[in-house]
């Protein structure tokens, strides 16, 4: 089965809708002037936020990796035109975005904004997320849930919410498993020692973030025939090869019910098309954002 999350919104899809919901509450509840966030220049979690905030009338600022020159690139340039402004720092200041130091600056120059992490991933994410669960045993049976993993917010919320009941997998997108698992165990609550049947496959990143080949690519596009349901190659893309591959190699043991996340995310598609990263004629489309 195929948890499709991807659909729960036409923009603010997949995990972002989840991991904003409660941050957005926050915000208005508290009186916030706006949203602070960090991201990348083709940012799945920016994007969302940009028309998150365009909705709700939340100003919204991006610190961006990057040159700004990627001001106009396909995800930033809707960004742009939900009302959200971008500041672009480079690596090594980018680096700086889980330094307290750095966020005690940032909050000074702008006391009245909601700082939200890179990708959406805090605690106030987790109960968003955790409502997957609580809609799943609503759905159907299941033995393990598999999911992407980027920032760490999405596993975690399912491990809350899960409370040890399934085997959880999560699919590392990038190469450093060992910082997605101390990310994962950061925002888990205490007791969460408790929680054991979660772990994060690291062999499936495909050479790092962002990163695929050929043969890459025409598996999942096979999966996306035979499914009929769009995915892209970064983030649940490689969910999909991880699947294959504990199949073929009898992983499961027979009968074992998989639930696959998905976690949208489907907007980065026009960025790798842009980029010729993939064949825009070969991949679905991108969803179009609804007219302002």
């Amino acid at each position: 089965m195929i948890k499709r999350d991807d659909l729960l919104h036409p923009v603010i899809s997949g995990n972002k809708w989840r991991k904003l919901k409660y941050n957005i509450e926050k915000v208005k509840e508290n009186s916030y002037q706006g949203i602070i966030s960090f991201g990348g220049s083709y940012s799945n979690h920016i994007h969302a936020l940009a028309y998150a905030c365009h909705l709700q009338q939340i100003r919204s600022l991006a610190i961006i990796r990057g040159e700004p020159e990627y001001a106009d690139n396909f995800t930033l340039s809707q960004a742009r035109a939900w009302g959200m402004e971008l500041k672009f720092v480079d690596r090594k200041t980018y680096r700086l975005r889980h330094d307290k130091e750095f966020l005690n600056r940032v909050q000074a120059k702008y006391p009245k904004y909601f700082i939200v992490p890179e990708g959406g991933s805090n605690a106030l994410a987790l109960p968003g997320v955790g409502e997957i669960v609580s809609e799943l045993d609503q759905q159907c049976q299941f033995d393990t849930l598999m999911t992407p993993v980027g920032s760490g917010g999405t596993l975690a919320g399912l491990v809350v919410a899960d409370k040890n009941r399934h085997q959880l997998l999560g699919v590392a997108a990038l190469k450093q498993s060992d910082y997605l698992q101390t990310e994962v165990n950061r925002l888990l609550p205490s007791g969460h020692q408790y929680y054991n049947k979660w772990k994060i496959l690291s062999d499936y990143h495909c050479g790092g973030y962002g990163r695929f080949n050929r043969q890459h690519s025409e598996q999942i596009l096979s999966f996306i025939k035979e499914t009929d349901v769009p995915f892209e190659p970064v983030y649940s893309g490689k969910m999909i090869l991880a699947l294959m591959d504990l199949v073929e190699k009898n992983y499961f043991p027979p009968g074992h019910k998989i639930v696959l996340l998905h976690t949208g995310g489907l907007q980065g598609l026009g960025g790798l098309a842009q980029r010729k990263l993939i064949r825009a004629d070969e991949w679905p489309s991108p969803p179009v954002p609804p007219a302002r």
